[in-house]
């Protein structure tokens, strides 16, 4: 069965370098709707058993951009437990201003997960959302009739987990970069039980975007 991952579009808080996290909740920049419409594009021939999506607005839209192009309809299913990664006091804030105050837990967030502490910003612990959301796919892998599955999540969170998912220890799970937004991942399981490790068949591809970045 073929599992098949996206970031959000790009927000206005992307665009200020803030960070979002769970709360925190921008709106899609304008530009980011073609793109999401060119992610739709891509896949609209692709017949996704279901639509797993977070309920955060900025991943809904998406959710809802990618399946008006797919030729194929069918329900989106939203769950808290695709959000993001709870940041804490850090959501809302510039990046550059943490960077001067937590440059070195900063760091170890952005590349170094096994060294990070959620605990000074009251933040989410990162096993915790690799758990919520490894409950979600895996769910929903077990109740699949053959798939192919679609899951509309968010950056921090979605690139932990599928690395996770993928075999991944804890201290590799930034090695290949943060996941880009509007992108597309697709893992495959062939594991009748739903039981990782999962097998990563792309990553982090945005090539159906090009004509639409600047």
């Amino acid at each position: 069965m073929k599992l098949y991952f996206t970031r959000h579009g790009k927000t206005q808080w992307n665009k200020e370098k803030r960070f979002q996290g769970m709360g925190g909740d921008s709106p899609l920049l304008s530009e980011s709707y073609e793109e999401i419409k060119a992610l739709g594009v891509y896949l609209k021939d692709v017949p996704f058993e279901k639509i797993y999506s977070s309920t955060s607005k900025r991943a809904r839209d998406t959710a809802k951009g990618i399946l008006s192009e797919l030729r194929y309809p069918v329900e989106i299913i939203y769950t808290d437990d695709l959000r993001e990664l709870g940041l804490g006091s850090l959501e809302g804030q510039k990046i550059e201003k943490i960077k001067k105050m937590h440059g070195e837990n900063l760091h170890n967030l952005r590349h170094h997960l096994e060294k990070y502490d959620p605990t000074p910003f009251g933040a989410e612990p990162i096993m915790t959302a690799i758990e919520r959301i490894e409950t979600v796919v895996s769910t929903a892998v077990s109740e699949a009739s053959k798939g192919p599955l679609l899951f509309v999540g968010h950056g921090a969170a979605l690139t932990a987990s599928i690395q996770h998912m993928v075999g991944e220890p804890l201290e590799n799970l930034r090695k290949a970069g943060g996941l880009l937004n509007s992108s597309l991942t697709i893992v495959e399981t062939t594991n009748p039980s739903d039981e990782f490790p999962y097998q990563m068949e792309l990553w982090n591809d945005v090539h159906f975007l090009e004509k639409h970045q600047k």
